[in-house]
């Protein structure tokens, strides 16, 4: 049975509304959710009987918003194209990874998707985007360490502004150009 158009909307602002607020204050109410939301608490409360719940919910979605963000494509536009997504993802979904990663269903799914990534870096080594003398797993961990601090710390930026910096930081570095 498809969702309504509006049921989707109101979801859709629930989740993103939730995730900001609980990453200020993981002790937040449902019913200030809600109202945050612009939604009657009894709505919240028929789809999620717990913050837990609705924290769940959350990971699924922040899950789903990277898997659409990593398809497939020539590395450098694959990579602008993640990048891109992610900071969206992170400025949208602002949550305690940690708390995530309680949940065995979603680290499961989380581990898929870091899968995902090294196999990107992979092919991007083998296309030649990247080089292929650095020390294994250093550009896993350097890049969500750059997108997580150009989405926190460059908020004026747009996501595709802010994947361009990223991206010229990772392949360029900043280092003077001589």
């Amino acid at each position: 049975m498809a969702v309504r158009a509006d049921a989707a909307r109101n979801l859709e602002n629930l989740l993103a509304t939730g995730a900001r607020m609980l990453a200020t204050d993981p002790g937040v109410t449902l019913a200030a959710i809600a109202a945050e939301a612009g939604l009657d608490r009894r709505t919240l409360y028929r789809r999620f009987a717990s913050r837990e719940e609705l924290l769940s919910a959350v990971y699924v979605a922040r899950l789903e918003a990277i898997e659409q963000a990593t398809a497939e494509a020539p590395a450098a536009v694959a990579l602008h194209r993640y990048v891109e997504g992610i900071i969206g993802v992170n400025r949208r979904w602002p949550v305690d990874l940690a708390r995530m990663l309680e949940s065995d269903a979603i680290r499961e799914r989380r581990e898929i998707s870091v899968g995902k990534v090294d196999a990107f870096v992979r092919r991007a080594i083998a296309e030649g985007l990247f080089r292929p003398d650095l020390p294994d797993g250093w550009i896993q961990a350097l890049l969500p360490q750059l997108m997580h601090l150009v989405a926190r710390q460059q908020p004026g930026l747009s996501p595709a502004r802010a994947a361009d910096l990223v991206v010229d930081t990772l392949l360029s570095g900043i280092g003077a150009r001589h």
